[in-house]
Parts: C-alpha cells; structure tokens; sequence
C-alpha cells in the first residue's frame, strides 16, 4: 500500500506510555506508524530511555523526550515541543497508571490518601491535564484515548484501588467528550483484556486473572497489544468521526459474560 493510501497519512499523534516493546502504548504507535501517521513518543526517566529511544527510532519519530506526569513542567514542555515542530496534533494516546504497591495490593477501605491521590494523579488526573493541552493544537478536531480495565465496572479480585481510579477516568472522558465535541475532539476509553506487560505485573495473583480471561472469554484467548493497537488507529481515523465518549472493550468478549 502506497503512503497517500495509508489511512492514518498527514496525522500527527502523541503516544505517552511505552515502557518496553510488550507495552500497549508500543502495539499502538506501532500500528500508527505502520498505518502512516507520525508519532512523537515519551519516556518517564533516563532509566527508562535505554528501553524507549530504540523502539522510537525504528519507529521514525521526529520527537522522543522525557515525561514523568508528576512533574508539571515535563508536561508542558512536551507539549511546547509538540507546538514548536508540528504546530498542531491529531491524536493522544494516554497509556500510563501508577498506584503505590502496599495501596494496590490492599483493601480500598485501607488505601492511604496518598496513594489514593498518586494514583488518580498518574492515572486520571494526567489525562485531564493533556487534553487541555491538546486542545489549542487541534483547530480542526481530533482524537483522544486513555486505557481503562473491566475492573472499573465490576469488581476483579486484586484489581483494588485501581478499579476506583480506573471508574473515575472514564467518568472524565464522557464529560470531556460532552465539552470537547463542539470542537471536533473525540474522547475514548480503551478497555483491553489482561495483557503481559511490565504495568500488569504489579497485580497480585496476575496469572490466574490471566487463565480467567481465556477460559471465560467467548473467543478463549488473550488479546495481544496489536489488537489494541489496531483499534485505536480505527478511533483515531475519519472512519470513527462519528464516535466518541464510549468505553471500547477489547477483551476477546470477556466483558459481556456474566
């Protein structure tokens, strides 16, 4: 397929998350790149750099830089950056959560205020701060994704904390859909099923969260970070135009079984 065919050709987006090549935000620059657009990419320290920037060059992107979401400023300049080589963007990919691990892996009526106030600001918070940012640099409309988990609707035995935080940022993107619609901005929630990644990890009991998703799931399988990706270049694209505010189950169909 020729460049002028690719459908995401001439987007420009802003993928935030990637940690290693198992990470969602990884599977989803991976298919934008593939499908055309051009992706500028973050990583969270210089521990995280010797990971990321190699990935980031084999995907050609023109802007690879720091972005810890608890510091303000790393925000902005990401985004001043953003201004300064493009001068508008398209598309923001928000792939990242954090909760301290004695708060994960504790009772919700035992979680700390500050754990309970870190996580929401990685995990929520964040995403609300990079729309506004977004917003002056998409005159003509555009697209932004956050990821969320089932976990959020229902309880998931050691999801915890997470499934509070999780509620709270989809509750966000539908408000935000409501306020950025006028302007041509879209606002989605991704839900994928369990993934192997490092974020993952940190779960306790992950394995058999893992064994459940496949035995319960109609298509008796795990989704993998291509099918995630392969989704939001579809919400990305003009084919979605008409959607926003939804929450997108990728999850092999485990979410709609009792």
């Amino acid at each position: 397929m020729s460049q002028t065919h690719l459908p995401l050709a001439g987007k420009r987006g802003l993928i935030v998350g990637i940690a290693n090549q198992n990470s969602i935000a990884y599977g989803c620059a991976k298919v934008m790149h593939e499908l055309g657009a051009e992706v500028a990419i973050t990583y969270l320290n210089d521990k995280a750099e010797k990971y990321v920037r190699p990935l980031a060059e084999a995907l050609a992107a023109p802007l690879v830089l720091p972005l810890n979401v608890e510091n303000p400023d790393e925000l902005q300049q990401v985004f001043a950056a953003i201004a300064e080589t493009w001068g508008q963007l398209d598309f923001v990919i928000h792939s990242i959560a954090f909760c301290p691990m004695d708060d994960l892996h504790g009772r919700v009526t035992d979680c700390s205020l500050p754990g309970f106030l870190q996580a929401m600001q990685v995990s929520c918070y964040s995403f609300i701060e990079m729309a506004r940012l977004a917003e002056p640099l998409m005159p003509q409309g555009g697209t932004l994704i956050t990821m969320s988990y089932y976990g959020s609707d229902k309880v998931v035995e050691n999801y915890n904390i997470m499934g509070p935080v999780k509620a709270a940022l989809e509750s966000s993107v539908r408000y935000m859909a409501h306020e950025l619609g006028p302007k041509g901005i879209r606002v989605h929630t991704v839900s994928p099923g369990p993934l192997k990644t490092r974020a993952a990890s940190g779960i306790a009991h992950f394995d058999q969260l893992i064994d459940s998703a496949i035995e319960r799931a109609p298509q008796n399988r795990l989704v993998d970070i291509d099918d995630v990706g392969n989704v939001c270049a579809f919400l990305v694209s003009d084919a979605a135009r008409a959607l926003t505010g939804e929450v997108t189950y990728v999850d092999g169909g485990f979410n709609i079984m009792a």
